[in-house]
């Protein structure tokens, strides 16, 4: 049985997100609730694309809908408009129409990109997240952000455009490996450090090997977070920047490592735990917490130490590319307690340098 839905309400309209084992089987039903009766275009990650998106195919086509699927590339690296354009080629060459829409299956990179593409074809398509990653469920697949990246920045290139239903099936979780998986916790404990406290002493409390329903409940829980926030603050112009939490160094480590090479997830662990220190530089945050959200993170099987190789001084200018940069000034998210964060503005630069030198390193 699916979990109570989770509504997102914003200018541009409300939909639903549903969170359940086997909701997959009943994709039809919802695209003909909703009205999105024209062909379907699916694309999907290709190391799901056998597994996962063939079988669907075969469940629209039976519903007697006209679908196509495309698989992309799987990975950081296909988030940029070169893929994009294959994508439009594939939709506009196959005579797409605007009473049409592009159905994303697989984790944040196929439902950013989709998304992207989604939006920008035709000035607008219908689009449906059918998030396959933890990291999507909780995150990604919610709240409209759709985008690429480009060589300078990540997620440098995109723009709002919501969904018409998200559709979180809870057991392909089941096909992911070990390490997605683990980088999906990163933002689920996001949320608990930002928003709800309820939440992180649920996870502190959790063992790590539970089932679906148990799964499904701090899914649910993580997700409730983003949609709280984008209801408030669809375009990110207040409390939105609060999700960015432990991206701006993420994102400086995800581009300056080449992308692909650290999880998204794994990058905003560390990156939490280098915002954490500006925090407890600013004496906005303590020591002990601090050590509660490494410890989760740690057991999470989540690094806080910067990959060895990554020069200071090139991740201290990637800062200056993040999205929340205005007039040159950086937009910190920090943390004042489990629960709790805001954003700063005045935040020393010798304080990050001196955090980001004093960080610890990988060894590998």
């Amino acid at each position: 049985m699916p979990l109570p839905a989770l509504t997102i309400t914003t200018p541009a309209g409300s939909y639903d997100m549903l969170i359940g084992p086997g909701l997959l089987d009943s994709l039809p039903e919802h695209l003909a609730r909703l009205g999105l009766t024209g062909r379907v275009w699916l694309i999907a990650d290709a190391a799901i694309y056998a597994g996962q998106a063939v079988p669907l195919l075969a469940r629209l086509h039976a519903a007697g809908l006209s679908a196509q699927g495309f698989a992309v590339p799987s990975g950081e690296q296909s988030k940029n408009l070169a893929v994009a354009a294959e994508l439009y080629s594939w939709l506009i060459g196959g005579g797409v129409e605007r009473r049409d829409a592009v159905l994303a299956l697989g984790g944040g990179v196929t439902g950013d990109l989709a998304g992207f593409v989604a939006a920008t074809t035709l000035r607008g398509l219908a689009l449906v997240q059918l998030p396959t990653t933890l990291l999507a469920m909780v995150d990604s697949a919610l709240g409209g952000k759709t985008g690429v990246n480009h060589p300078l920045g990540k997620n440098l290139i995109g723009a709002f455009h919501q969904p018409r239903l998200v559709l979180a099936d809870v057991r392909t979780l089941a096909t992911l490996p070990p390490r997605e998986l683990r980088a999906g916790w990163a933002e689920v404990i996001k949320h608990g450090v930002i928003w709800d406290a309820g939440l992180f002493e649920e996870l502190e409390g959790r063992q790590i090997a539970c089932d679906d329903a148990a799964i499904g409940k701090l899914i649910r829980r993580a997700a409730a977070v983003k949609v709280a926030v984008v209801n408030i603050d669809e375009r990110e112009q207040a409390e939105r920047m609060l999700l960015n939490y432990g991206h701006t160094l993420g994102h400086a480590i995800e581009a300056a490592a080449g992308y692909g090479a650290v999880l998204h997830g794994e990058a905003v662990a560390i990156g939490m735990e280098l915002a954490a220190r500006i925090a407890l530089g600013m004496g906005m945050f303590s020591q002990g917490e601090l050590e509660r959200q490494r410890s989760l993170l740690h057991k999470n099987g989540l690094s806080t130490a910067i990959p060895a190789g990554l020069a200071d001084a090139d991740l201290l200018e990637r800062t200056l590319r993040d999205k929340k940069v205005k007039q040159g000034t950086i937009h910190w998210v920090l943390p004042v307690r489990i629960g709790a964060a805001v954003v700063r503005s005045d935040v020393p630069d010798a304080l990050v340098a001196e955090v980001v030198a004093k960080a610890a390193r990988t060894t590998t």
